[in-house]
């Protein structure tokens, strides 16, 4: 499969597929691999640390008492104040090598490898820790706080309507935005702020400046990809609030609890399937990933030739 190439709208969603096809095995394998100790750790954090929160959020003031939650929280703040840096510490981290993992991978397949290992992973971390880290605290502290604060605004304007149409650009643009600093911290030998505004400026314009915009195809499949994740992923999100649902009625159909809702066996039950649920919308992201990916291989038509050329003369050599 060719990387740095010049495609359309049509492509791009295709060969994410097709990248599937061909790779998925052997992605998903080491993406869990690289990634399952700490999607299990969120998991377990969640269903031990927070059971007792979501039942005392959701039964409050339950037999006349009017500030049981507030009680609630008071005589357990510290201990879920570290649980929510601890939370923090491990999303965060998690989020980071969500977004690189198909970034070092994709570097290899684009390099020749036809099959990728763990190690080869692991050692790209290794080689590049000191820009792993530069990049996680610069995502961390610095763009998503911009992304959810241009994001908030935008959301405060669906109340007037003309918000809804914003999100539809701003979603994706701040998604491509994103994962093309990541493609190109580690594909473009620059510094962080210069990848960065290489993935702004990206998103309106080709490096050469002679070609037409990018911007619709990019936003276009964004959006369709964004779209389908979130038809497919909602299924799966639906399920525990719809067991929760369900439970509430069958248990206090007037609406009055006499214990924690999310108690014993059942607040298990849905944490766990709550759990499982996260971990397939996070498996469904690397779709999203993909398509961007082959996105910025699109931007870089820098390369485009070079590489061209080296493939007329590997099939040179071998004849």
């Amino acid at each position: 499969m060719q990387f740095y190439k010049k495609r359309d709208f049509g492509t791009f969603i295709s060969d994410s597929f097709t990248f599937f096809k061909l790779y998925g095995k052997n992605y998903f394998k080491n993406f869990i691999l690289l990634n399952g100790l700490l999607l299990i750790l969120m998991v377990v954090v969640i269903v031990l640390g927070f059971r007792e929160f979501f039942g005392a959020l959701f039964g409050s003031n339950i037999s006349g008492q009017s500030y049981y939650f507030e009680q609630y929280m008071s005589d357990n703040f510290g201990l879920f104040a570290a649980l929510g840096i601890f939370l923090f510490i491990i999303s965060t981290a998690l989020i980071t090598l969500n977004l690189l993992f198909p970034v070092f991978y994709m570097k290899r397949i684009a390099e020749g490898k036809t099959v990728v290992k763990t190690d080869d992973i692991l050692n790209d971390f290794k080689t590049d820790f000191k820009k792993v880290l530069i990049l996680y605290f610069g995502l961390t502290f610095l763009v998503m706080p911009a992304a959810m604060v241009l994001f908030g605004i935008t959301y405060i304007l669906v109340f007037l309507i003309i918000g809804i149409v914003l999100l539809l650009f701003v979603i994706p643009n701040l998604f491509n935005t994103v994962t093309f600093l990541c493609y190109d911290y580690f594909n473009g030998n620059r510094g962080f702020f210069e990848s960065l505004s290489y993935a702004v400026r990206s998103q309106f314009s080709y490096p050469n400046g002679r070609e037409s915009s990018p911007y619709w195809k990019y936003w276009g499949s964004t959006l369709i990809m964004g779209l389908l994740f979130y038809v497919v992923s909602s299924i799966f999100t639906a399920v525990p609030m719809i067991i929760f649902i369900a439970k509430l009625t069958i248990t206090a159909p007037d609406g009055n609890f006499e214990q924690n809702p999310l108690g014993g066996s059942f607040g298990i039950l849905f944490f766990f399937i709550y759990g499982i649920s996260s971990l397939v919308s996070t498996l469904l992201m690397n779709v999203l990933y993909i398509n961007s990916g082959l996105m910025y291989y699109d931007s870089r038509t820098d390369l485009h030739q070079k590489v061209e050329l080296a493939e007329i003369e590997t099939i040179g050599s071998n004849e």
